[in-house]
């Protein structure tokens, strides 16, 4: 009776057993269209359908190529500040962005030697926006503790 019963208590665990997985977005997109799809909306309906399946993703996005200017919080400032597109959408996108760190714990990973050609400062970086010292180390270094890897292009 007792081998019964503990044998039904591990069946029942494992039912509610959350399982994690992750995943590391190379992001080297500066189309706005694609950022707000594969990222800001993208990330969100990922979360969710594994929410629903009482799993748990963790996501990692490594930020380098034509993405820089996603991530800078004093725009008008910058050197991307004739973009035109991205003035009008960069305040909502930098809202979005705040909101996958706060409510999904996604971390933003940017390449320090992109950021260092490109004359952009740490300073100029949201303040939730970590550096690596370039994309592969950080793309290595997510992929060797098992996050699965997703181009964003």
């Amino acid at each position: 009776m007792k081998k019964i019963l503990i044998t039904i208590l591990i069946l029942s665990a494992s039912l509610f057993a959350v399982s994690d997985k992750a995943v590391v977005y190379d992001l080297t997109t500066g189309d706005i269209s694609r950022f707000e799809q594969r990222i800001l909306s993208g990330i969100g309906h990922n979360m969710t359908h594994y929410e629903g399946k009482l799993e748990t993703l963790k996501v990692a996005v490594i930020i380098h190529g034509e993405s820089y200017k996603f991530f800078i919080k004093n725009f008008k400032g910058s050197s991307f500040a004739k973009d035109k597109a991205l003035a009008k959408v960069h305040k909502e996108f930098g809202e979005r962005l705040r909101s996958l760190v706060k409510f999904y714990k996604v971390e933003f990973i940017v390449c320090g030697s992109g950021i260092k050609h490109r004359k952009i400062k740490e300073s100029d970086l949201y303040n939730f926006v970590s550096v690596t010292p370039n994309a592969a180390i950080g793309l290595i270094d997510k992929q060797a503790d098992g996050y699965a890897y997703i181009p964003t292009r």
